[in-house]
């Protein structure tokens, strides 16, 4: 028969009489350290909708859907999924668009749909070509990030039109009937468009 050592006996005593290192969650609320790694949560008047968390996102929990037709990009992002990493953070070209939250970590769900976070961003689509050239946001966050040199690309120009309402959008926007025109320079088209437009005049 082992016979428990006095080590052991001594720790059980302490053990008995000492509080619980661990907290009484869910019966009790529960604080978490700091710098805790917390659910990411989303700013959406910062987050222009670039794809660059999509793309550095290790599980694949954030995806983007491009509907030309509605000219909208539809980003979900799954907390199913979500490894809490923080590379979406670390990575986000205005610093400010998603942040791992220190306080959120319940989760838990019998429906995994309620985990999954919807957003909605206003696209650009080539008027020529039909191909997605960014968000909306996107290209008012360059125009921003460029400042004067960015007035070397009409789409700027047109960002910049809109931040000092001289015109209206309906305005300032022009029909490609058939092929691509000077005139269409000044039209939301995509680079290769926009080249095509600029290289056939010169030649």
């Amino acid at each position: 028969m082992n016979y428990p050592k006095i080590r052991e006996i001594k720790e059980a005593i302490v053990s008995l009489f000492t509080p619980a290192f661990t907290s009484r969650f869910p019966k009790e609320p529960h604080s978490p350290f700091e710098n805790f790694r917390g659910k990411p949560v989303v700013d959406d008047s910062n987050c222009v909708g670039c794809e660059t968390c999509a793309n550095v996102c290790p599980p694949g929990a954030i995806k983007f859907f491009d509907d030309k037709e509605k000219k909208l990009r539809l980003i979900t992002r799954d907390m199913g999924l979500c490894i809490f990493c923080g590379q979406c953070e670390l990575h986000c070209i205005t610093g400010k668009g998603v942040a791992l939250s220190d306080k959120i970590f319940d989760l838990s769900t019998f429906d995994r749909e309620q985990l999954i976070e919807r957003q909605e961003k206003e696209l650009l689509v080539c008027k020529f070509c039909n191909a997605v050239i960014t968000t909306r946001e996107h290209y008012k966050y360059i125009h921003d990030v460029l400042g004067p040199k960015a007035f070397s690309n009409i789409l700027n120009l047109n960002m910049l039109n809109e931040r000092l309402q001289l015109a209206g959008r309906d305005d300032t926007e022009v029909e490609v009937l058939d092929h691509l025109k000077r005139k269409d320079m000044f039209n939301v088209i995509c680079p290769n468009c926009l080249r095509q437009t600029l290289v056939k005049d010169l030649i």
